[in-house]
């Protein structure tokens, strides 16, 4: 595994136009080789702003031809505001006319699942079939960090570090909702790049950790996301401050 790169810009603002305009390149590079290209969103703050530079951002990307997936969602209704889904066809799906087949979304608390474990089974059921029984190449998947280095919703010390099914229910995560459906590091792993998007001074100490080399991903779970070909931390100068 190749060392992470770390791509730090001065703010919040610089990083979100930055990391679009980069992602726009490497979904038309996906397209040229591949076809097609895929995608996985997270949400936050920084997630969004992303999406929405990345609308803005043109390019030559195909967005009929990218496939869609989300990194964790929370355990609540469709027309939630909390729901990472909901944020993302507002900043960017539905503005670029992502068309509804190329767009895989976690299901929602009222999707019809009776419990969190039936929707991360569906979910699990759904990469596996995109995949012809394993889970699909990803060519990027973002990631946004917690203050305690959680990524997704594998949170320090939760079973969720050692699940390696593709999709699972986590409960009890120490910040509300306290129920959701993510991504295992089963999938995380899989994908050819991994960026973890991180802005803020209060993101700077688990910026350090993850990038010192010494945590496992038990006690810091962004130390275990890491992509086939690549892991990429992108930075604005506050969450980069505890850097050396």
């Amino acid at each position: 595994m190749s060392a992470p790169e770390v791509v730090v810009q001065p703010d919040a603002d610089a990083l979100a136009t930055t990391v679009a305009e980069q992602l726009v390149a490497r979904l038309a590079a996906a397209q040229a080789r591949h076809g097609s290209a895929s995608v996985v969103l997270t949400g936050g703050g920084i997630g969004t702003a992303v999406l929405r530079a990345t609308a803005a951002a043109g390019g030559d990307v195909d967005w009929g031809r990218v496939d869609v997936w989300w990194g964790d969602e929370r355990w609540v209704p469709a027309s939630d505001g909390d729901r990472n889904e909901k944020g993302a066809r507002e900043a960017l799906l539905d503005v670029v006319g992502v068309p509804a087949d190329r767009v895989h979304p976690i299901p929602a608390s009222d999707a019809g699942y009776a419990e969190p474990e039936d929707a991360a089974a569906a979910y699990t059921a759904q990469l596996l079939a995109a995949g012809g029984g394993t889970v699909p190449r990803i060519d990027v998947l973002m990631l946004g960090v917690g203050p305690e280095g959680h990524v997704a919703s594998i949170f320090p010390d939760s079973p969720a570090v050692t699940d390696d099914r593709p999709a699972l229910a986590v409960r009890d995560c120490p910040k509300p909702p306290p129920t959701r459906v993510s991504l295992g590091f089963g999938a995380i792993t899989a994908a050819e790049e991994v960026w973890l998007l991180v802005s803020g001074e209060g993101k700077a100490e688990a910026v350090a950790r993850g990038l010192s080399g010494e945590e496992t991903p038990a006690s810091l779970p962004a130390a275990g996301a890491v992509g086939r070909r690549a892991t990429r931390w992108l930075l604005d100068a506050e969450a980069a401050s505890r850097l050396p």
